[in-house]
């Protein structure tokens, strides 16, 4: 019996086969086409450009806050105290009464001073009246010497009298000097006895009460402006080299709070122990923020004087078996380049070598570059 040979390829097998072939052999070329124009189509990158700047490296200093006025206020003349108007904690404004001593003998003083005032003004202007007196006469003698009846003895006797008032006269203007400076003394004192704030502040201590007996220079009350902040902080002496008064810098409070202040003064006076000087710098403080003396800050000190850098963004930098590399643009297209690196400069890094200011440099997209390929730059 013979059986029928079946074919290898039915005929529909064959012809969808055949289909398939010749789609694959028309697309080939588009593809291939394709491909060769998406590697002439320039790349999408954003550039950056390379400057000189100058470099200003920081390190953290702790500081604190301050207060431009503070300290005690002491009695200005000695007595017992009255009465003190304030407490721990209130604001007083400059001219403010903060306490008084007793006044009473001080008064009884100055009434003495006034009275002997009058007694010794009363005792010039006799002496004064007397002289004028006895000057009237000399002079009435002196037309008669010339005559006969021209009384010699007389006129000697009246030549003495214009020289006793006239002492008389000098001692009492002396006396009358001398009391009306014990006058304006008793009141000074008497002044005295209001002890006033110096300046707007806030009482930080009390040191007396009421009936005790003060010496002169006793402390009263303490005083604190705590208006008038300013910060200060102890900086290394080999530091100092960009510690410029005028200068400005960074600060941060312990709650992530960041202010600038500007370098008011340098104090001439190191710790020999930690080989520092205190700096004191003007700050805008918030008077309506609960900022404290001694409230702790840290101010960015500049590391040393600044100096002029070529710099390059850290973005632009591709790090490729230890050597660091960049893709400068010139001419639409991105050449690669080696680089020779120095010191962080923020977000920018120093070059030492391979860069010049002014070139471009890509800084997004350089990941995916090869040299020589044309690119279409963005600004970053």
């Amino acid at each position: 019996m013979h059986l029928q040979q079946i074919p290898a390829h039915p005929p529909m097998i064959q012809l969808r086969f055949f289909r398939c072939t010749l789609i694959l052999w028309l697309t080939l070329p588009l593809v291939v086409l394709d491909g060769a124009q998406a590697q002439d189509r320039p790349a999408r990158v954003k550039v950056d450009t390379v400057v000189k700047e100058p470099l200003r490296q920081t390190v953290p200093i702790l500081g604190r806050i301050v207060a431009k006025e503070q300290g005690a206020v002491a009695a200005g003349v000695p007595g017992p105290l009255r009465k003190v108007h304030v407490q721990v904690g209130d604001k007083v404004k400059v001219g403010e009464l903060l306490a008084e001593l007793v006044t009473d003998m001080r008064e009884a003083m100055i009434a003495r001073s006034a009275a002997d005032l009058t007694i010794h003004e009363a005792r010039k202007n006799a002496a004064k009246a007397q002289l004028l007196i006895a000057k009237d006469e000399m002079q009435r003698l002196e037309k008669l010497k010339n005559s006969s009846a021209f009384p010699r003895a007389r006129y000697e006797d009246q030549q003495h009298e214009v020289v006793r008032f006239t002492s008389q006269l000098a001692e009492a203007s002396a006396a009358f000097t001398r009391t009306d400076a014990q006058l304006r003394a008793a009141r000074i004192d008497l002044a005295r006895t209001q002890i006033r704030a110096p300046y707007d502040a806030v009482v930080t201590r009390k040191h007396v009460s009421a009936g005790a007996y003060l010496r002169l220079g006793d402390a009263i009350v303490t005083l604190m402006a705590a208006n008038d902040l300013e910060v200060e902080a102890d900086v290394p002496s080999e530091r100092l080299g960009g510690v410029i008064p005028g200068v400005k810098m960074d600060a941060v409070f312990d709650n992530g709070e960041s202010i600038q202040v500007t370098v008011r003064a340098l104090i001439p006076d190191e710790n020999p122990l930690t080989r520092t000087r205190p700096v004191r710098f003007s700050a805008n403080l918030d008077p309506k923020a609960a900022i404290a003396a001694n409230q702790s800050i840290t101010v960015a000190i500049p590391a040393g004087e600044p100096r002029q850098v070529v710099s390059v963004h850290k973005d632009a930098i591709i790090n490729r078996k230890g050597q660091q590399l960049v893709y400068v643009v010139a001419d639409g297209k991105a050449n690669i380049r080696l680089v020779q690196l120095g010191e962080a400069v923020g977000p920018r890094l120093e070059v030492l070598d391979g860069l010049a200011p002014g070139e471009v440099v890509v800084v997004r997209g350089n990941e995916r570059l090869r040299p020589g390929q044309a690119v279409e730059p963005g600004k970053t």
